[in-house]
């Protein structure tokens, strides 16, 4: 049972955690600011993947009857392996309240409610009777919205949370929704969202709100790994998948955590 309910925490998904952290630390390494807190900033993060765990067993306790029916979805461990639901909201449960007592005696009551704010996004997302996913407003609430608050997480615990300019966070808001609607298989909305997506990737490069080593270092492999996923609408749907979920959550997962390491260490 224990193994079923760490499995269902989707360990290596932390990748998106990670991604948008690290895009937050490159705006504070390349204004030159002195990061004095980084033992906190892993703290923050290292919360934020395991709220998101204790999320993401929650998506699939209530997502048990359609994933059964998805080639992919129905290796999820809750439909592999059947656990009496009372035991997976109390393991939800106990997560989330640790997250939020270890959160509010040692960090920014800002990093709390924002904390807050991805369990409460979540929760209208997935949970009935509200439940958005299944409206047509879930790429609006579900990948999209989660980005923002990923870098607002990490912004508030550098002190600033405009330390990320608004641009940028609307760009990384269209890159969620663009997944979101890729995996969904939605092309034309897709293709619209991609092309806002690079407009407003030109006007922030000639602005100056993002240089390209940020975004080699923070965006590109994000982007390269969502390939397959588009190619997904067209071809192998389910190899493609796979390929996409293998060099975001693990290949790419890695590499930010290197770079991660370096910013805070070394900056």
């Amino acid at each position: 049972m224990i193994k079923t309910l760490i499995k269902s925490t989707r360990l290596s998904w932390a990748a998106k955690n990670i991604n948008m952290y690290l895009l937050a630390l490159t705006y504070a390494y390349f204004s030159d600011m002195i990061i004095k807190n980084p033992f906190e900033i892993l703290e923050g993060l290292l919360l934020v993947c395991v709220l998101w765990g204790a999320l993401y067993a929650l998506n699939d306790l209530t997502d048990l009857e359609v994933d059964r029916k998805d080639k992919i979805k129905r290796s999820r461990a809750f439909i592999q392996n059947k656990i009496d639901k009372k035991w997976i909201i109390t393991f939800i449960v106990v997560i989330l309240s640790s997250v939020f007592i270890i959160s509010l005696t040692t960090l920014t009551p800002l990093f709390s409610i924002i904390l807050g704010l991805m369990v409460l996004n979540q929760f209208v997302y997935t949970v009935p009777p509200i439940r958005l996913k299944d409206t047509f407003l879930a790429p609006l609430t579900s990948t999209a919205t989660n980005t923002i608050l990923r870098i607002a997480s990490c912004c508030v615990l550098l002190g600033d949370i405009f330390l990320v300019p608004l641009s940028v966070y609307l760009l990384m808001y269209l890159a969620g929704m663009g997944t979101y609607l890729m995996y969904k298989s939605k092309k034309v909305i897709t293709t619209i969202i991609s092309i806002i997506f690079a407009i407003l990737l030109i006007y922030i490069f000639s602005v100056g709100e993002m240089n390209i080593f940020q975004f080699v270092i923070a965006v590109l492999p994000s982007f390269l790994s969502t390939i397959p996923l588009y190619l997904s609408n067209f071809y192998a749907k389910d190899k493609m998948i796979k390929l996409a979920d293998i060099l975001y959550h693990k290949v790419a997962m890695v590499f930010f955590l290197i770079c991660i390491i370096f910013i805070l260490f070394t900056g």
